[in-house]
C-alpha cells in the first residue's frame, strides 16, 4: 500500500522518543513533525537521519483506512495502548 497524498498522520499522531533533525528531543503525540513538507511528505524519507521508528511504520489498510481522520484515530489509539504506565 502507498501513502495517501496529503495525509501525514503517521508523522503527526504518534510520539517519537528519538531525535529528529530539528527536533532533538523527539516529538510528543499529536504534534506535527518538523520534517513534513507542505505536501505532507517526509523530507527525511530514505535518508539515514530518519528515525528507525518512522522507517518501521508502513502504511496498511487497517491503519490508514479511507481518510486522514481514520489514520489519526487509529494511530492515536495505538499511542494510548503503548504508553508506559
Amino acid at each position: 500500500m502507498a501513502c495517501r497524498p496529503g495525509c501525514g498522520a503517521c508523522c503527526t499522531a504518534p510520539s517519537i522518543s528519538t531525535p529528529i533533525p530539528g527536533m532533538p528531543g523527539g516529538k510528543p503525540a499529536g504534534v506535527r513533525c518538523i520534517q513534513l513538507n507542505e505536501d505532507e511528505r517526509c523530507r527525511l524519507f530514505g535518508r539515514p537521519e530518519r528515525p528507525a521508528v518512522c522507517a518501521s511504520l508502513m502504511p496498511a489498510s487497517d491503519m490508514c483506512g479511507d481518510s486522514r481522520e481514520h489514520a489519526m484515530h487509529w494511530l492515536g489509539r495505538l499511542e494510548d495502548l503503548t504508553r508506559p504506565g
